[in-house]
Formats: C-alpha cells, structure tokens, sequence
C-alpha cells in the first residue's frame, strides 16, 4: 500500500522512490544520506546534554561530569529537580501510562515504522535525564534519531518493508558509529540489534552509512566516546583461558544488573506515586555522588581514569558499586536511557579489579591490567547489549591490537553464550518481555502478528443444530459433501465438529442425535489470535480443524491445522527471501 505522503508527493520524488527500489546503488546512496543526517543528530543531542550539564554543574569546558573530583552540594539540588522536571515533561508531552517504540521494536513488530512523536519524546526524556546527571547514556536517543530519519525517508519513497528495516538498521548503526567513532562497530550494530540478521543485501547501505555516520562526526569535530589506548602485550594461549573465566563473570555481572533494573523497576512503580519516582530517584544519585561523583552521567570522563591512570583496587571497587547501583536506581526510579555506556565503564572496571585480584592472589602480575579492562568492558556490553561483533570491533577500533581482539572475542562470546542459556533477553528486549511483548530480537516478526486467525478462516462453515438427528444429516450432506460441519446449539453458539464420515458410520442409528458425535467444543480460536497463538492451540487440542469464535460464543468462521501450517510456511519463506534480496 502506497503511503498518503507518497500520493501526495511530487511526481520527480515518486519516480525517486521507484528508482531506488529497483537500483541497488542508489539504495545505497540513501543509506549514506541517512547516515549523515544521523551523525548530524547525534553531535547536536550530545551538545545538548552536555550543554545542560555545564549549565548545571558549573563545569570547565573540558571536564566530563563523571571526570569531577568533588561537585559539592549541587548534586542534591540538580538531581531531585531534574527528577521533577523529567515528571513535568512527561505530563507536558503525555508520555505517561503508554510503550514508547524504539529501533528494535519498530523492526521487529512494526517493519521499521517509527513515530516522530515517540522519538521525540524518547530523546527528549534521555537528554534530561542524561543532563541532570542521571546514570544513564545517550546511545538510546542516538539510535532512535537516527532510526526515525531512516524510517521517515523510506516509508516516503514507499520502499518495501525489508527495505525500510535495512535503512533503519543502518540509521542507527550510523548514529553509533558517530558518537564513537567507530565505523565497523556501528556496522555491526545496526546488523546485530536493529537488523537481527547478517545478509549480503544489508551490509553494502549499514557500512556506508556507518562510515558516513563516522566521518561527518569527525569533520564536525565531535571527540569520540572511547580513548586511545596503547596497546597491551600479546595474548598467550593461557591468557584467552582466564580471560574466558572473565567473560563469565561479567556474563553473571550482567544478567544481576538487568534483574536489578527489572525489580526496582516494579517495586518502585507499587509503592510510589509516579510523580515522586524520579525525584526519590534524585535523592538516591546524590547520595550516591557524595561517594563518587564517577556514578553520575554515563560515565565518559570516568572511564579514562580507569584506562588512563592507574587507581588502586579499592577506588576501583567502590565506583564499580556505586555506578552499578546509580544505573540501577536511575532505570528503576523513572529515568529514561540505556546501559550500552554504563556496561562499557562497568565492564573496564571489572576487568580491572579481575586483573588485580589475580595478581594479589598470585604474588605478581597475571594479565594486563589495560588488556584485561578492554576485554571486560567488551565482555560485559555483551552480557547487557547482546552484540558481541559489536564489542569486538569497538575494542580493535580503539586499540588497533589484534593479539587483544581475539581475547575479547572468546570473552565476548563466552559471556554472550552464558546470558542467552540463563537469562535469554538483551537489556532492550529484557524491557519488553517486562511490558509482556515476546521479542527476543529485532528480527522481523510483524509479520506474525497480522497474520490473525480472522484473516486465515473461511467464513460461513456449513452448520446444524446440535438436536438435528443422524438420518437429517445424513440427508442434508451425503457423504462427499463437505469435509466437516459445526454443530450449534439453540441459540446458535458453538458447540463443537462433526465429521461427515463419522456421522454416516452405519452402525450408528438414523434416530441417534449428532450430539453424541461432537468432538472439540472445548478449543477454539479468537479471530485476533495471531499465527503463533493459533498454532499453539492446535498443538494443544490435538485437532485438525477448529472453529472460530466472538466473545459471545457466535461461529464465524472454520480454520484447519493444514492450512494454518501451509500458510506459516508460505510467509516465513517469502520473509526470508525478502531478507536475502531475491525478491
């Protein structure tokens, strides 16, 4: 179906739209654009928050908020009334009480259909929150900017779903690349969160727009998230075996912090008025600020103390427990954001309390400390982000070390291994299993959910009376006839199937009700029962064929296990090929 805005357009930009869904390069062109547009979003957001932050804190133009050595009393004044002011804006823009989607959803459920209105809201919330010090990272709002442009320009050249996905997949890869500078690690975002599968239709348009994404950054003079590091000594074969160890740590570390978020989360919403969540929150982050102001923002100025300067093991423990717990409390009492910084700067300090307790324990020097810090910060993203190409490529981009990426890699997929067999979800998904969806990933399952029962029914089934005796039947449907019949009672609701063969069985006499031949009463479908649902229920009754029902019990419609089956295959086929390119 054709969108309105594409009706309405101009005849130059409709004949555009058919020409980029019919060339491939020119795909790719828009997929550069996006990237630029992404990129220009992500510095503007960034300067936004950081902005606020300045503007808030009294800091020099150089320092980071989670870099300040001591903030004094502005922490207890900020934090509440930023709390407050996040209530306020969310009445303002009537946020409260409704899901906001974001890239993975809108890939996964809605084929890259993005709200301008949720992805203003969305970045709007994490700048504030971000802004008043909150602990959490902006990576939320990039992504979903970079997204919603993507989104908005391929629904308005009328591209096909798989189309819009990839340009959404790679808008955000663009807008991750560009607030770390990274190409190849916003490539394989886009591919590993938003996309949820690697092709070779999608890599051409989420590269460019990442290096896109990178390079107009870059010109823009934006400083990329993570710092240089100088390359650690290689790793021997005995080193990827405890770093291995590592990755599980940080695996156990992960699901702990996503469970904590989930908990409070729900605790906070029962025992609190939702006005007085945020503020309480405040009180809590500036309580947690006198200890270490490293547990406010997302952590960027903190996370060069911990791989630029040496700190001893103590420091090093106390953040890695305060900043946890900042994170915890900031999602948990109503701040909006994500974890994808807070993971990286949790997951260095891990890796450094790893590598010291390992030399304590030793008597000397077992693993690297900068080595052992970048592969925890890789290792724990993973557990949090679920990517663990994502990681890895971050790290070699960062370091250029490739001895070091292939420790982070094992890392990366032993804790990426371990939070998929125990927990399942990614911090994103995590949220919405949360809120009762059942996505584990942004692969495209919307179609599923339009695959309803009412649209796959035949309507108008051949029916009688539940009183009809076997002779009027017999009569009515000879054999051949039909295949099967519903069975209703007096007030004409359901009361189950009759099998014509079944009923004409000679041993059964003419005078015998064909009540005594019903089978399944007891299971039917709802016309709004999408495929999954559908096919559970057949599974469960162990029937062929089963009815379709109103609230009141009124038959609309007869569906059979053959068909449902036939058409899952058909849809699940096309999707895939759709993904591949060849349709």
């Amino acid at each position: 179906m054709i969108p309105r805005a594409v009706q309405r357009a101009p005849a130059w930009f409709r004949w555009l739209g058919r020409q980029v869904r019919a060339v491939e390069l020119l795909f790719v062109l828009v997929a550069i654009l996006v990237g630029v547009g992404a990129a220009l979003l992500t510095v503007t957001q960034n300067l936004l928050a950081r902005g606020v932050q300045h503007a808030l804190y009294g800091l020099s133009d150089d320092m980071r908020l989670s870099g300040a050595a001591w903030l004094g009393w502005r922490p207890w004044l900020v934090l509440p009334a930023g709390g407050l002011a996040l209530v306020a804006f969310n009445r303002l823009v009537g946020a409260r009480g409704r899901p906001l989607v974001d890239t993975v959803e809108a890939n996964a459920l809605h084929g890259g259909r993005l709200s301008v209105r949720d992805s203003a809201i969305v970045s709007g919330q994490t700048i504030l929150s971000n802004g008043v010090g909150a602990s959490v990272g902006l990576e939320a709002a990039y992504a979903q900017l970079g997204g919603l442009i993507a989104s908005l320009l391929g629904r308005g050249l009328a591209l096909r779903r798989v189309d819009v996905r990839t340009l959404v997949g790679a808008g955000t890869g663009a807008a991750i690349a560009a607030a770390f500078g990274a190409p190849l690690a916003g490539a394989f975002y886009a591919v590993e969160v938003v996309i949820g599968a690697y092709t070779p239709a999608t890599i051409a348009p989420v590269v460019a727009a990442a290096l896109a994404g990178a390079q107009t950054a870059h010109l823009l003079g934006a400083v990329p998230y993570i710092v240089d590091v100088v390359p650690g000594p290689a790793i021997t074969t005995g080193g990827y075996m405890v770093y291995a160890l590592l990755g599980v740590l940080c695996a156990l570390t992960g699901i702990a912090i996503m469970r904590a978020v989930g908990l409070v989360e729900a605790r906070t919403r029962a025992r609190l008025p939702g006005w007085a969540r945020p503020v309480a929150g405040g009180m809590l982050l500036a309580g947690l600020a006198t200890v270490s102001p490293q547990a406010l923002s997302a952590g960027h100025g903190a996370l060069h103390l911990d791989i630029v300067d040496a700190a001893p093991l103590g420091f090093i423990l106390i953040v890695l427990a305060v900043k946890a717990l900042a994170s915890i409390v900031s999602l948990g009492f109503g701040f909006r954001g994500g974890l994808f910084f807070a993971s990286l700067f949790l997951g260095t300090l891990l890796g450094h309390l790893f590598a010291g307790v390992l030399a304590v324990l030793a008597g000397g020097p077992v693993l690297d400390v900068g080595n052992a810090a970048m592969v925890g910060m890789a290792a724990l993203a993973v557990a949090v982000i679920g990517a663990p190409f994502t990681m890895t490529m971050l790290v070699l981009e960062a370091t250029g070390n490739v001895s070091l990426t292939g420790a982070v890699l094992a890392a990366a997929l032993v804790s990426s291994t371990i939070v998929r067999q125990f927990f399942g979800y990614s911090f994103s998904t995590w949220r919405l299993h949360l809120r009762g969806e059942t996505i584990r990933s942004a692969r495209d399952i919307g179609w599923m959910r339009t695959l309803t029962a009412g649209r796959m029914m035949r309507r108008d089934p051949h029916v009688v009376p539940v009183d009809m005796t076997v002779g009027a039947f017999r009569r009515r449907y000879p054999l051949g006839a039909t295949k099967r019949v519903v069975a209703l009672t007096g007030d004409d609701r359901y009361a189950g199937i009759l099998d014509p063969v079944a009923v004409h069985d000679p041993a059964i006499a003419p005078d015998a009700p064909v009540a005594s031949l019903i089978h399944g009463p007891a299971t039917v479908l709802r016309t709004d029962m999408d495929i999954r649902a559908v096919m559970a229920c057949f599974d469960a009754a162990q029937r062929e064929e089963l009815a379709v029902v109103d609230g009141q019990g009124a038959v609309l419609g007869l569906l059979t296990e053959a068909h449902v089956r036939r058409r899952y295959g058909e849809e699940l086929d096309k999707s895939q090929r759709e993904l591949f390119g060849e349709i």
